[in-house]
């Protein structure tokens, strides 16, 4: 008997969420990410829970009981329940009746079986009683989750065509869940299917790209999705290549990891777009992909940009490169981001007046900088 344990199955506002649905008559179980993830030992962080109740019911039972009920999907059969403060997604057991790649028709469901048949992945396709007994209707989840294989539920390509969105989950749980490597199966769907990429929206592409590139070391995953043609349906003009490089600079150094620093690594054409970046993250894109490729020094980089910006530069030019980024550099960017160039409009406005004023300090300050910000003002307000 395979059981998951810990603090989060146990937690009195957790199994309070049982009690209301149980002692209704109705089944409850932890689904999907919870299970998978407590049996990979990984962190907890959201609790999903499964029931045969009508998310009607659900609502009803736990307003009863004095516990909130959000109604967040009621359409899809999600509601959330806060207890103790912790909120937990129920959803009623589903089969899908029709899907168009994008979305599902969905029918509410009895049994676990018919619920874990429309599941993703089969290590997705995990349930656990309130007392963490697993339960796994495919048969293969635990052994896939233990051996690395990131494997369809069923037929790769029905459930693909179901919804496209799930070629790109694929490379996410690849690059987090896959140790055994990509599936030849699930590979030779994937690249019959590519097309129906071109059906999702730029919020969804953007969403699994970011968390697909916030795992610990997501190159491999990226360059198996550049081999099969998905990288350049997702980001034409992308290069897989400099990610390794980047990824393992970041390890070298010491620095956490970063989704839009690694983003930028891959380049492509109008990313922000087809990702559908907040402006924030867009321009942080631009920026710091434009200082890479400019080459700026390190000082410089660290007064222009800012010591964040700088040290994404650095690291970033070092993976289009090849070549390791030292120390050295990374204390001058730092340098520069604490440096205060020492002159003021205010000093030349004796000579220049207007846009000339602009220009002359303007030209003062790349001296400065040139000069590694060694020129003191005596020197600088010497024409």
């Amino acid at each position: 008997m395979t059981r998951v344990t810990g603090d989060w199955v146990k937690a009195p506002a957790t199994q309070a969420v049982f009690d209301v649905i149980e002692g209704a008559g109705h089944r409850a179980w932890f689904v999907g990410g919870c299970v998978r993830d407590a049996l990979a030992w990984r962190p907890v962080k959201d609790i999903d829970i499964a029931t045969d109740a009508t998310p009607e019911a659900v609502m009803a039972l736990a307003e009863a009981a004095g516990l909130k009920a959000v109604p967040t999907g009621i359409d899809h059969g999600t509601v959330t329940i806060v207890s103790g403060e912790i909120p937990h997604e129920v959803t009623t057991l589903r089969r899908d009746v029709e899907t168009d790649g994008r979305r599902a028709v969905v029918a509410f469901a009895s049994e676990i079986a018919e619920d874990a048949a429309r599941r993703d992945f089969t290590m997705n396709a995990l349930y656990a009683d309130r007392a963490g007994e697993v339960i796994d209707p495919t048969g293969e989840g635990v052994r896939d989750l233990q051996a690395g294989h990131i494997r369809f539920v069923g037929d790769a390509g029905t459930r693909i065509r179901e919804d496209y969105l799930r070629i790109l989950r694929y490379f996410r749980f690849l690059a987090r869940f896959g140790s055994a490597g990509p599936e030849p199966d699930a590979l030779a769907a994937i690249s019959d299917h590519l097309a129906g990429i071109d059906t999702l929206s730029a919020e969804r592409l953007g969403h699994e790209m970011r968390r697909l590139l916030e795992a610990p070391d997501p190159a491999p995953a990226v360059a198996t999705m550049a081999q099969v043609g998905v990288l350049m349906r997702v980001l034409p003009g992308a290069d897989s290549a400099p990610l390794a490089p980047l990824v393992h600079l970041e390890e070298a150094l010491g620095v956490a990891p970063d989704w839009v620093r690694r983003l930028a690594a891959l380049g492509g054409e109008d990313a922000a777009e087809r990702l559908r970046l907040s402006r924030t993250d867009a321009k942080r894109l631009e920026i710091i992909r434009g200082a890479a490729l400019e080459g700026a020094a390190p000082k410089a980089a660290g007064y222009y940009l800012g010591e964040a910006a700088a040290l994404d530069a650095l690291l970033l030019r070092g993976a289009f490169l090849g070549e390791p980024v030292a120390q050295t550099a990374l204390d001058a960017a730092k340098r520069g981001a604490a440096a205060e160039f020492p002159l003021k409009a205010a000093d030349l406005m004796d000579r220049f007046q207007g846009p000339a004023l602009g220009a002359a300090l303007k030209a003062r300050e790349a001296r400065w900088v040139a000069s590694g910000f060694t020129l003191d003002r005596a020197a600088l307000l010497k024409d």
